[in-house]
């Protein structure tokens, strides 16, 4: 288990330095993650190709913004695309709103094969989510199920700032450790 947090120092440290390969090792190894969670948010495949662009386009422009020391670069990776997630799915709900008014706009089919792949990844994701300790199932079915931001998650389960973060980063790490021990 300490290979994956030592090969992501390593990255890092690479990236700022300003290695262009590095970049491209980073995509190879978290684009999967970035992208498939950016989808479930957004339900939108071309916002979720903008998303995860937008998420490595970031990370090499502003390097040390990531803080190895506070957690693994794959959950701080994830932190960061679910947030433009949910920032996108907002911004379309108001710009639905002011548009369209109180009518209901149906979505876009799926592909069959789309829809398969990530039903997959979500029932995995669900079962790893089920195995937490009741305290961080909570506030991660909270942040990411239901799209609340860490403020709204305090807010609604009585908890300070600080704790619904640190709460939400550690359940975010066990996740991502029970998902790479099953091979996802």
């Amino acid at each position: 288990m300490e290979a994956p947090v030592t090969d992501d120092r390593l990255l890092h440290q690479r990236i700022a330095g300003g290695e262009e390969a590095a970049l491209g090792e980073l995509y190879d190894r978290f684009a999967p993650l970035v992208f498939g969670l950016s989808a479930r948010i957004t339900r939108d495949r071309s916002a979720a190709e903008d998303i995860t662009q937008e998420v490595f386009i970031s990370f090499w422009e502003r390097p040390l913004a990531f803080d190895p020391g506070r957690g693994t670069l794959r959950a701080w990776l994830a932190t960061i695309a679910h947030r433009r997630a949910v920032d996108h799915v907002r911004a379309q709900e108001r710009r639905k709103a002011s548009v369209l008014g109180p009518r209901l706009v149906e979505p876009e089919p799926e592909r069959l094969e789309d829809a398969v792949l990530s039903r997959q990844e979500a029932d995995g994701v669900r079962l790893a989510v089920g195995k937490l300790p009741d305290d961080l199932r909570e506030v991660i079915e909270l942040a990411y199920y239901r799209g609340r931001t860490y403020r709204q998650v305090a807010e609604e389960l009585g908890l300070p700032e600080g704790t619904a973060k640190s709460r939400i980063r550690t359940g975010l790490r066990r996740l991502a450790d029970a998902l790479t021990e099953e091979g996802a």
